[in-house]
């Protein structure tokens, strides 16, 4: 086993199916086209696949015998959206072999014939979705092989992950893991599978995890968490992990969001020789572009305003040192007061980090700028701390809010001028002006709403803002 990533399945990745709502997963989209380059890089023989959504037995996995294997989106309207795989039938025979030595059982499953009532005939979307990434870059020459997950005790998962392990040795195939599966269901309480306080506590401490590499952190969740999360990602992750065992593994996080109530994570975890290179979310940009991005350049630099300058330097002080910088004696007047602070930091055009303030919460500006800096790059949950071997790459602005005021609907909203703030009680969502593919106040609001967990039949108060944004 060379490689096992994490992969989110959400249907409205797939940009036919996702239209308006896209934007809002924009940092997964991105990750996974990020995970399916490293997959690709892994050089994969075969991709095997665990689905939440595969068959499910209580006692025993179900594997996919069927030869090819094939599926489509028509039970999300873009039946056009088709797929074809071939399968793996002598490493299926091998896992079946293997599986049993350790005491679980393995129903060899066809879809045909299988009497399984599901939503689309062929293979279900917790395969589609990240398949639609990974064979964009490896082809849909390699084959893959595809299996449920059980109601089995962990440590049982962990052992069948051993003997996919086993069986993919033992034929000689280099193999890549795709746990396919989404977080918490039950982040907001408007979220599909209702709300739970908890759901968020599992995915902070999901991720966290991954981040640190902490398997065994990961095995010892507690049942009760899994339970009021409303998750169904981690019994493929502790397959995975099992796959894993006894290697010297490295993870990573690649993004973490949850704009509708769950938890979508793109992650890999693998000995370091899987790993491959930094795929800049699956473009590969040729030299000649990525000289024009590197922000190290004194040409780059020397056009940079103040502020932007200032973040630059907290971020560069912070990610080589983890010292935070102190504000500069001599500050530009228009800096000098106290206001609301968007750092934003882009790479290869692509969003990197974002955190900032809708009000000020330190004494200046400068203060404001330099620790929503030094939170953009390194507490970001939707992706991993900046390294210091990105920093050259990294380009950032800085929006400073003006005061918001009240707005009575959408046609006093244009979102290339004006940032929108939505409140309902404590709940409060903001989304900064002019941002590509907002385009209209609907969007920009409805973003918003789902940014602070607010349903589209709520009724809101709506403030409008300007900001001075600096580049």
């Amino acid at each position: 086993m060379v490689l096992c990533v994490l992969a989110p399945h959400p249907p409205l990745l797939i940009p036919e199916i996702g239209k308006g709502d896209i934007g809002a997963v924009k940092a997964t989209q991105k990750a996974m086209g990020e995970l399916a380059c490293r997959v690709n890089q892994a050089k994969p023989d075969v991709v095997i696949v665990i689905s939440p959504h595969a068959p499910l037995f209580r006692d025993a996995i179900a594997i996919l015998v069927d030869d090819p294997l094939y599926g489509d989106f028509s039970a999300f309207g873009v039946p056009e959206a088709k797929y074809r795989f071939r399968n793996d039938p002598e490493l299926v025979s091998a896992i079946v072999d293997e599986g049993g030595k350790i005491g679980v059982r393995i129903h060899r499953f066809e879809l045909e014939s299988g009497g399984l009532v599901t939503r689309s005939k062929g293979l279900d979307h917790g395969v589609l979705v990240p398949m639609h990434f990974i064979s964009k870059e490896v082809g849909q020459g390699v084959p893959i092989v595809v299996m449920g997950t059980a109601l089995l005790p962990r440590d049982a998962l962990f052992s069948f992950g051993q003997a996919i392990e086993m069986a993919a040795r033992r034929l000689e195939r280099r193999a890549v893991l795709v746990a396919s599966g989404d977080l918490s269901h039950r982040l907001t309480r408007q979220a599909p599978a209702g709300y739970s306080p908890r759901g968020r506590e599992f995915d902070e401490r999901l991720i966290q995890h991954l981040r640190d590499t902490d398997i065994q952190g990961i095995l010892s969740l507690d049942d009760s968490l899994l339970d009021e999360a409303g998750e169904c990602g981690y019994r493929p992750v502790v397959t995975a992990l099992g796959a894993m065992s006894g290697k010297d593994l490295r993870s990573e996080v690649l993004s973490y969001e949850g704009p509708f109530g769950v938890g979508y994570g793109c992650a890999l975890f693998g000995p370091e020789t899987g790993f491959g290179k930094n795929c800049d979310f699956g473009r590969c940009r040729s030299p000649e572009a990525s000289s024009a991005e590197n922000c190290d350049s004194s040409r780059c630099r020397s056009g940079e305003s103040f502020p932007v300058k200032l973040a630059r330097a907290a971020v560069e002080a912070y990610v080589k040192s983890g010292k935070r910088i102190n504000p500069p004696e001599d500050i530009p007047r228009e800096f000098q007061g106290r206001a609301g602070v968007f750092c934003t930091l882009k790479t290869g055009g692509e969003l990197r980090g974002c955190i900032g303030t809708i009000e000020p919460t330190t004494d200046s500006i400068t203060q404001e700028i330099i620790g929503n800096a030094i939170a953009a790059a390194t507490q970001d949950p939707r992706f991993r701390p900046v390294r210091e071997d990105e920093l050259g790459s990294l380009r950032y602005s800085v929006d400073v809010l003006m005061q918001s005021e009240p707005v009575s609907g959408l046609d006093e909203l244009n979102p290339k001028i004006y940032g929108v703030i939505v409140r309902k009680g404590r709940r409060r969502g903001l989304l900064l002006p002019d941002i590509e593919g907002v385009d209209t106040p609907l969007e920009q609001v409805a973003i918003a709403r789902r940014k602070a967990g607010i349903g589209p039949n709520e009724d809101i108060e709506l403030e409008r803002f300007e900001v001075k944004r600096h580049t």
